[in-house]
């Protein structure tokens, strides 16, 4: 955590507190926003102090004050995005991460503390990046996956895959499930979501087969912890291993080379519910967590690009008129 970085000024320090009780984003976002802002005060620092700056990487920023924000202009935050797109080889992405952080401090500094005059990047123009359709599995390639940890004769495995494709949980969800959050009598799991934010899963029977034959092992091993999922040392499952067993299987059933990770099983989860449920935009949103419509939009796009394919696919399609 670095909300109290000695190496950071104090206004930043302020600023990621700020974000992390008011906003409540997780550590990892966190993290993310004080190393993007870092580099953009090391890179304005620079700019102002050029005769000192050797490596912009290992600029001192920690004596900055909000003081010196207050000559920043517009023109300086369009050559901090040209840095990063000429010099660091940033991509669309990259770049709006950054750009989105560093608007996000203005904001906190002009609105919040009253300590800039005016904020410079109120009219900043940055379109927002293109938005690559998420990649997944699709239904046959699930069954495969679930078919191939059923064969490696792991309860724990099959129960951790299951709950991917059919609950749409994030990693640190499931790393994070206890036992007491499974209600196995309404059916439902509770999980702790994006910033400490609890929603309800309900489970359907695939979901419940599997965490009653896993529970069955679970419920007879000696440990400490009411971890619902345990390692091999007896002891909460890491992230990594989970990463890991997904990995595997993924291999062993073919399916290798396709980018597919523990997140792009959220996302075929949710791509099959889209498509074969009847869960609509808003029951998809609450499904997954997510704390804006626009973010589960996309698998409305994914249907979309489906049915085009679908209609570029017909056998039709290449057929020309005869003279």
């Amino acid at each position: 955590m670095k909300t109290n970085n000695n190496k950071n000024p104090e206004f930043l320090n302020e600023y990621l507190v700020h974000i992390r009780i008011v906003k409540g984003l997780s550590e990892r976002t966190i993290d993310e926003y004080c190393t993007d802002i870092r580099l953009f005060l090391k890179y304005i620092y620079c700019n102002k102090n050029s005769a000192e700056c050797q490596d912009i990487e290992e600029t001192d920023i920690s004596s900055m004050t909000a003081d010196d924000l207050k000559s920043v202009s517009v023109s300086d935050i369009y050559n901090f995005i040209f840095y990063l797109s000429d010099e660091r080889k940033n991509n669309e992405c990259a770049r709006y991460r950054k750009i989105s952080a560093v608007k996000s401090l203005f904001n906190y500094l002009c609105n919040q503390m009253k300590l800039l005059p005016y904020n410079p990047t109120a009219n900043l123009d940055i379109p927002s990046p293109k938005r690559a359709l998420p990649k997944h599995l699709t239904l046959s390639e699930s069954t495969k996956l679930l078919d191939t940890a059923d064969v490696k004769d792991s309860k724990r495995d099959y129960c951790i895959i299951t709950l991917f494709l059919n609950c749409g949980m994030r990693l640190s969800e499931l790393v994070g499930l206890n036992i007491p959050d499974i209600d196995f009598e309404d059916y439902h799991l509770k999980v702790l979501g994006k910033g400490g934010k609890e929603r309800i899963i309900y489970l359907n029977k695939a979901c419940i087969a599997s965490l009653n034959d896993y529970f069955e092992i679970r419920k007879n091993i000696e440990t400490n912890t009411d971890a619902l999922f345990l390692s091999n040392q007896k002891k909460r499952i890491s992230k990594r291993r989970v990463q890991q067993i997904v990995e595997n299987t993924i291999k062993m059933a073919g399916l290798g080379g396709k980018g597919i990770t523990t997140h792009k099983l959220r996302h075929t989860s949710a791509t099959l519910m889209y498509q074969y449920g009847d869960a609509d935009i808003l029951t998809l949103k609450e499904i997954l967590g997510h704390s804006t419509i626009a973010t589960t939009e996309i698998y409305t796009h994914l249907s979309s690009e489906i049915m085009r394919n679908a209609i570029e696919s017909n056998p039709l399609a290449n057929e020309k008129k005869k003279k």
